[in-house]
């Protein structure tokens, strides 16, 4: 992942939305999974497919997110924050607004790690959130 983006400075990545950082966070997380479900046996598309949604539908986000909350450092708490309180147009109907603000907030951290480079840290959370989004 180190090669993929180039690293937004410090106001550049404050002057994005905290939707817009789950916006670009909601692609590395899926690419994650779908990396996860790739690496772990081929199998048919729709079996890849279901997989990589029960990993990064909001509910295994919500979860995830509360395994996270402990790990984070006080900079990654306050974009967490930022992002759970959010404000989105729309709930998906199989999330509860909870579940979503929680799974948004994760989404939101994704993608400002990412944007800043800090791709070993996008690593070293995402297995802690696949092992809870698995459970």
């Amino acid at each position: 992942m180190e090669h993929l983006t180039e690293k937004f400075d410090a106001q550049s990545l404050n002057a994005l939305s905290t939707l817009t950082l789950a916006h670009v966070g909601d692609g590395v997380y899926e690419l994650l999974a779908r990396t996860h479900v790739a690496r772990n046996g081929a199998c048919r598309s729709k079996q890849m497919h279901s997989r990589t949604v029960a990993l990064a539908r909001a509910e295994a986000q919500s979860r995830a997110a509360h395994a996270l909350i402990p790990h984070l450092t006080e900079e990654e708490q306050d974009v967490f924050r930022r992002g759970r309180n959010a404000r989105p147009k729309t709930v998906p109907r199989h999330a509860s607004s909870e579940e979503y603000a929680y799974a948004t907030a994760l989404e939101a951290l994704f993608g400002w790690l990412y944007l800043s480079g800090r791709n070993e840290r996008v690593l070293a959370l995402w297995e802690i959130a696949r092992e809870a989004s698995e459970a």
